[in-house]
């Protein structure tokens, strides 16, 4: 992983720490279930935010790597790989 994008994902992952507190104290303190649900769907949002600046990473880094290597066997790996992660989120 790049620096900048590692730096930026823990940034953002601090935040979403400190976002799923609020829900746990939220639970805690009985407060309105929408409420709850729509924090809930913030942290969501924002680890969608963080998986698709690390895919962006991974794409621009690596799978370009392997596709510049000239190396067959490795641009099928990382396009696999691609195509595994994609389809597990639903993309």
């Amino acid at each position: 992983m790049q620096p900048d994008t590692k730096a930026s994902a823990m940034k953002r992952l601090n935040r979403i720490e400190g976002q799923v507190r609020g829900i746990t104290k939220m639970i805690d303190d009985d407060r309105y279930c929408i409420d709850v649900i729509t924090q809930i769907s913030a942290v969501q949002a924002a680890l969608r935010r963080v998986e698709e600046e690390i895919l962006r990473d991974h794409v621009t880094h690596c799978v370009e790597h392997a596709i510049q290597s000239g190396n067959p066997e490795s641009q099928r790996e990382k396009v696999a790989e691609l195509i595994a992660v994609l389809a597990r989120s639903g993309r």
